[in-house]
């Protein structure tokens, strides 16, 4: 399959890609900015962590939204290489402006699906993944778009390291079953949770989101899972 689209038969998991006319300076982002960043998904990966050593630990962001989150641990966590993934075009030039005024060095962007990447990614190449309050698809007649399915995390589980956690944020109660669900038929992942607190606390090194501050703005739940790759390689 042709790493740069995603299965036809898949359906879209994210809504609208653009928002408001950007400025000009937001056209010169993407312009010259994303080119230099883009994952190059006709290219292997040993050729992008040439970029920063072949050594350097590998994490995803699946959907970083405003990019608070993506920006937050590429700032904290300098040894490590991060991707992230946004379709919608608002969000990509928010990433590239805090990329460009933080001089950051080890990010790079997918403004698209990210099921592409996940399909392009070695086995067993990353070690910690993010997929933080995606689009929640409420309606019961959208609920089969949700980006959670076993399908996404039978590629998940494929690209993760063994032991590499995946970490799942939501503010929606049905959202976090479908996560439980799903996890039901794709046992290579663990639920890390030993009581409520595990999963109803967001831990100091998980940022909070412009889309969880609006959830704690609105009085919903937030829902915080934490999945370990399994030990044993499937």
């Amino acid at each position: 399959m042709d790493h740069q689209s995603i299965d036809k038969r898949e359906l879209r998991s994210f809504g609208r890609r653009h928002g408001r006319k950007l400025s000009p300076r937001q056209e010169a982002l993407l312009a010259d900015l994303l080119p230099r960043v883009r994952v190059d998904l006709t290219s292997p990966l040993p050729s992008v962590s040439a970029r920063s050593g072949l050594t350097r630990p590998l994490w995803l962001e699946i959907g970083f939204g405003g990019s608070e989150h993506l920006i937050w641990q590429a700032e904290q966590n300098p040894g490590v290489y991060i991707i992230g993934c946004e379709p919608f075009e608002e969000g990509v030039v928010k990433a590239l402006g805090a990329i460009e005024a933080k001089a950051l060095t080890n990010v790079l962007l997918h403004a698209d699906d990210a099921r592409a990447v996940l399909r392009w990614l070695p086995a067993a190449s990353i070690d910690r993944c993010f997929v933080l309050f995606p689009d929640p698809w409420p309606k019961k007649r959208h609920a089969k778009r949700r980006l959670i399915t076993p399908t996404t995390l039978g590629l998940l589980a494929r690209v993760m390291k063994p032991g590499a956690e995946l970490r799942i944020g939501t503010d929606i109660g049905d959202y976090a079953r479908t996560v439980l669900l799903a996890m039901q038929s794709t046992p290579q992942f663990q639920w890390q949770a030993a009581c409520a607190r595990d999963w109803r606390i967001r831990p100091d090194d998980w940022p909070e989101t412009r889309y969880e501050a609006k959830a704690v703005r609105e009085g919903r739940n937030r829902y915080y899972l934490r999945f370990r790759r399994s030990l044993v390689p499937a």
